[in-house]
């Protein structure tokens, strides 16, 4: 590992300490080979002082084990009717699993307890058909189970719940993860499971709002063979985030220490649904400072920006703006205006090296030439020893003489010695609004 990586973990942890992060696994992961890296990465996360809470399922082996049976069964993961057979098998396969879950946290030397902490009532007839032991939540004990954080101790819940008769039924884990998340008013749910992250032609799906989410699904955009456990997920993400849980993740629980890269990481390697703004654009502060120098310093070095002062950048702190992800800085960009010339200059761009080759460059680029138009300018210009192909191919710059140059500029141009390559891009009208992504 390298320093700027541990420094990069480094910012996460005062943002971690003491909140609640809700682990879903599904059942398949509990049986996996990842199951043991699963508990050193919860492990990691107690150690942070992150308090955990595991709500675990158990479709794969009801299953298994009505298989080995011959039983028929009426539903597996609890979104469907649940018949007394079914719950018979259901109740024996999800207590091995919660006891398997707690043998591999004693084995990382983390103390878990079993939590009846959900109390259901039958989803009684929908549509016609009697859903029988099939439940759902009515309250989840917030207390129990904040009683056992506060304590250090690893609350465990099944897919089940009970009603003040001691009946059980039969619930949908990934619906009690919601549910408990939304009782302990937890920071994250995230679902390690075992159709892995969304992919969408190959590509990953990194990260969605809460609308998109829901787009998603309705339009039955997810790739046919993992469909139904993907939109099951996907609307259970997008319902935590609308009741207030800020991220939600979805996990391949098969990738070790996937748990750890996708937390302290800005990007992750999973997919997020978000309920607020997760990368944004805004004006830089003179806070920002520093982080802008730290951040273009090796850029600098390699002569493809321009060196600029602590002074330099305070005193025209109004024409820089950052990006963000995830509260962290991850690249930059400056317009400065020559009214005079009905021109402005697109300088300091620059996104992190960790954040390469996800099409950020462009967004900043975007950004400022809005910005531009909407401020009046007529052309965009930009100089560069080395990265103007990129301006050019993704810009839509072309190049010019330094004479084309706002005067003013020309003169710092010519002084710099840098003889950097003109680009200049005309804006056209647009009537559009600008405004921070």
């Amino acid at each position: 590992m390298q320093v700027s990586d541990l420094r990069g973990i480094l910012q996460y942890i005062p943002r971690f300490r003491d909140r609640i992060f809700v682990i879903a696994l599904d059942g398949e992961i509990v049986e996996s080979e990842n199951f043991s890296n699963v508990l050193l990465d919860l492990a990691v996360l107690r150690s942070l002082n992150v308090k955990v809470v595991i709500v675990h399922g158990a479709r794969h082996q009801i299953e298994q084990r009505a298989a080995r049976l011959g039983t028929p069964i009426t539903n597996a993961d609890g979104a469907g009717i649940t018949d007394e057979r079914t719950l018979s098998i259901s109740l024996d396969a999800a207590t091995r699993v919660t006891h398997e879950i707690m043998e591999g946290l004693t084995s990382v030397d983390l103390r878990a307890a079993y939590a009846n902490a959900i109390i259901a009532y039958p989803a009684g007839i929908l549509g016609g058909v009697d859903q029988q032991y099939t439940g759902r939540v009515d309250r989840v004990d917030s207390a129990s189970l904040q009683f056992f954080l506060d304590q250090g101790i690893i609350p465990v819940l099944p897919p089940l719940g009970f009603d003040g008769d001691g009946k059980t039924y039969r619930i949908n884990s990934d619906t009690v993860a919601v549910e408990v998340a939304d009782a302990l008013r937890a920071a994250k749910i995230i679902f390690l499971c075992e159709s892995g992250s969304l992919r969408v032609d190959g590509h990953l799906v990194r990260q969605l709002s809460v609308e998109e989410a829901d787009a998603m699904v309705k339009k039955h955009q997810l790739p046919s063979e993992h469909q139904r456990p993907l939109e099951q997920k996907l609307e259970a993400a997008a319902r935590a985030c609308r009741q207030g849980i800020p991220r939600v993740h979805l996990l391949d629980g098969h990738v070790n220490e996937a748990l750890l890269a996708e937390l302290f990481s800005s990007e992750g390697i999973g997919t997020m649904v978000h309920s607020n703004e997760y990368q944004h654009i805004r004006r830089a502060f003179k806070k920002d400072v520093r982080r802008i120098m730290t951040l273009i310093r090796q850029s600098v070095q390699n002569e493809e920006l321009i060196h600029r002062t602590r002074h330099d950048i305070v005193s025209r702190i109004e024409d820089y703006w950052v990006l963000e992800i995830d509260r962290n800085l991850a690249g930059c960009i400056a317009l400065h205006p020559y009214p005079e010339a009905g021109m402005a200059e697109l300088a300091c761009l620059y996104v992190s090296k960790t954040q390469e080759n996800a099409g950020y460059g462009r967004k900043l680029m975007t950004f400022i030439e809005n910005l531009a138009r909407n401020e009046g300018f007529k052309e965009l210009f930009a100089l560069s020893t080395q990265a103007f192909v990129y301006l050019q191919q993704k810009g839509g710059f072309h190049e010019a003489d330094p004479a084309a140059l706002p005067p003013r500029r020309r003169e710092k141009y010519e002084q710099s010695g840098r003889h950097s390559k003109v680009l200049i891009k005309a804006l056209a009208k647009s009537d559009a609004a600008h405004g921070e992504p």
